[in-house]
């Protein structure tokens, strides 16, 4: 029996599994897919190529975790090589022909460790058998077999350092030391895997880029910006080692393609390439034949302006032969004769082919997702309203198959992050959430990523304000359209999306008819206090970018809704990974316990083998039924 006193947070407050079965019960309905259709794991996903092109890589579910398994192209014959039980594996790639790498945390907590393993399944080895800490990739350094580079906060909790790793015996070599008083939050090597830049952080809020010719030299600073000022070096150009290929906003506000000289600290000539709506997302290169293929961004789906031509023709063929599919490469052996190819659309989670540059042929792997009909799925369609301040807010529209105009439930879904962004793409949640008759409305709030550097601006100290009259003017526009009931519209989100949960039933009470709020922030104060030790060297990026709890402690108060619960008015349902390193338990405590003292009964889901959001099978089953419950008792 478990020590209740041992487990994070306040036990006492988690409701009881009967509860929360009796939640669940309240779905009835005979449906064509269960929860289990839309969140089993896949049979075969994530996809890799060894190095020499006779091996595949993939994850397939061994006693409902993800591991990995080997197969032999030339003879079919497959070898599972890994046996985790308690947790999926997070990432692996192949080192060499010979020698997988993968990452593993515990419970959700984060902290990552670096495994290696041979295709055959012998010689494992934990390679960073370090607790509490976490490991980063910088470069699998694909030209040399026995080594990698790694980051890791093994010195010090809030700082990586670069080491070069061992991935037999785990022997490290650190390559550079990084500085508590001006922190390097991320390093770049060059295409013969020496690490020849870095970027720190001064002030809290002031970015540095630093190079250095070799790694015997001492790294130089190249430019100093305020962290809104982004300059983004994607990889180091094939000819002048002292270039690099980059995505840019330095005085404009959209990030844009350019050449950036490092030993002259400037951008040559114009921009390479840009987009007048969007920034530029993704610089993409033949690493085989040393030019720049292609760059990507995304506007309402994702888009490719291709610099070569032989990539922009298999990229045409791939397109006629997949047509209606969203396409991208996903690996490649190291001659680029083999590719791997994963396809989408917004109601299939697609399939994975292999393609022959040599004999041009183009062969079916594996559907990700074949128990469920792309025809019975909903689109998500592209959309756009104007906030009560006239910026214009981009999002995405799922409606159910049987949707009555002016009669549909709504679920309302702001995103995580909330410097990330919606893309248009299959989501499983949504597309539950619609098979059960609901409308969905995503928006990109001001503070979503790729609308440019004033749209992210616009967001700033604006929790609870501005960023919230985003999302309740989407609920608005659904109004006025008559796409959704008035008085059957929810809100749920995730992370800062549970934030916004949480202040849409704070401070637009009569708004909604329920709502879930899954691992959000209830108190800015204490969400401060409990981020993980790595993101200390960037608080004050964060006092910018949320709010100082001394200097706009009012702003703050105000934008918190553990100090407003008295307004609540709606049914709320609140979620939690119990090993949360980024929203921790307490914030859902918190929330919890203030309604609970005031006489409202809060259904309060934790587990206790999670962190920031549900991984597991067993617990993405039930976390869904128990908001289908929910959501049925309050909207139907």
């Amino acid at each position: 029996m478990t020590d209740s006193s041992k487990l994070p947070g306040n036990p006492a407050l988690v409701t009881s599994d009967s509860i929360l079965h009796e939640i669940a019960s309240q779905e009835q309905g005979d449906y064509t897919y269960s929860v289990e259709d839309f969140f089993k794991t896949p049979l075969q996903s994530g996809y890799t190529i060894s190095p020499d092109g006779q091996y595949l890589a993939y994850l397939s579910p061994y006693q409902q975790r993800k591991n990995i398994f080997i197969k032999n192209i030339s003879d079919n014959s497959i070898v599972q090589i890994t046996f985790e039980e308690d947790r999926d594996i997070s990432g692996y790639f192949w080192a060499n022909n010979q020698r997988i790498i993968y990452l593993k945390d515990t419970g959700g907590d984060e902290n990552f460790k670096l495994f290696g393993v041979n295709k055959d399944g012998k010689e494992p080895i934990d390679l960073t058998p370090y607790d509490k800490v976490t490991v980063q990739i910088i470069d699998d350094l694909e030209d040399h077999e026995d080594f990698i580079i790694i980051g890791m906060n093994k010195n010090n909790p809030q700082l990586f350092d670069p080491y070069r790793l061992n991935i037999h015996t785990g022997e490290l070599v650190q390559l550079a030391e990084n500085d508590p008083t001006a922190p390097i939050g991320s390093w770049m090597t060059d295409h013969e895997g020496l690490l020849r830049l870095a970027i720190r952080t001064e002030n809290g809020t002031e970015t540095v880029i630093m190079y250095r010719k070799t790694e015997s030299d001492d790294f130089q600073d190249v430019i100093k910006t305020d962290f809104t000022e982004e300059l983004e070096p994607a990889f180091f150009d094939f000819n002048e080692p002292h270039i690099v290929y980059a995505l840019s906003n330095l005085g404009r506000d959209k990030k844009v393609m350019v050449k950036y000289d490092l030993e002259a600290g400037c951008e040559m000539g114009q921009p390479i390439f840009q987009h007048e709506d969007v920034d530029l997302g993704g610089i993409h290169y033949s690493r085989k034949r040393k030019v720049l293929t292609a760059v990507s961004y995304v506007s309402d789906k994702r888009y490719r302006h291709f610099f070569d031509a032989e990539m922009e023709a298999l990229f045409q063929m791939l397109e006629e032969q997949l047509p209606g599919r969203e396409i991208s490469i996903v690996d490649s052996d190291k001659e680029e004769e083999t590719f791997l190819i994963r396809t989408y659309t917004d109601r299939s989670l697609g399939s994975y082919y292999m393609y022959s540059k040599v004999d041009q042929r183009l062969q079916k792997m594996a559907d990700v997702s074949p128990w469920l009909s792309e025809e019975e799925m909903s689109n998500m369609e592209a959309i756009t309203y104007t906030s009560r301040d006239g910026l214009e807010i981009n999002g995405y529209l799922t409606l159910p198959q049987n949707h009555v105009a002016g009669k549909t439930p709504f679920i309302v879904l702001p995103h995580g992050g909330p410097w990330v962004r919606d893309v248009w793409g299959y989501h499983p949640e949504v597309q539950l959430f619609a098979s059960r008759g609901y409308g969905v409305l995503q928006m990109n709030y001001r503070g979503s990523t790729g609308y440019g550097k004033d749209f992210w601006r616009a967001s700033f100290k604006e929790w609870g304000r501005k960023m919230q009259d985003d999302i309740t003017d989407g609920v608005a526009w659904l109004i006025d359209e008559n796409l959704a009931d008035p008085k059957k519209v929810a809100i749920y989100g995730g992370s800062y999306g549970g934030y916004a949960t949480l202040a849409g039933v704070t401070f637009t009470p009569d708004l909604y008819a329920c709502a879930i709020d899954y691992v959000g922030v209830s108190n800015l104060f204490t969400f401060m206090t409990t981020i993980p030790p790595y993101w200390e060297p960037f608080l004050a990026m964060m006092y910018e970018m949320v709010g100082h709890p001394e200097k706009d402690e009012e702003r703050m108060r105000g934008a918190s809704p553990i100090f407003h619960v008295d307004k609540i008015k709606a049914p709320l349902l609140v979620i939690q990974g119990a090993n949360d390193p980024r929203v921790n338990i307490d914030e859902s405590d918190q929330i919890v316990s203030e309604l609970r003292g005031i006489g409202v009964d809060v259904p309060y889901m934790v587990k206790y083998n999670e962190g920031h959001g549900f991984r597991n099978e067993e617990n993405r089953f039930e976390v869904y039924k128990v908001m289908l419950g929910f959501l049925a008792k309050y909207l139907k």
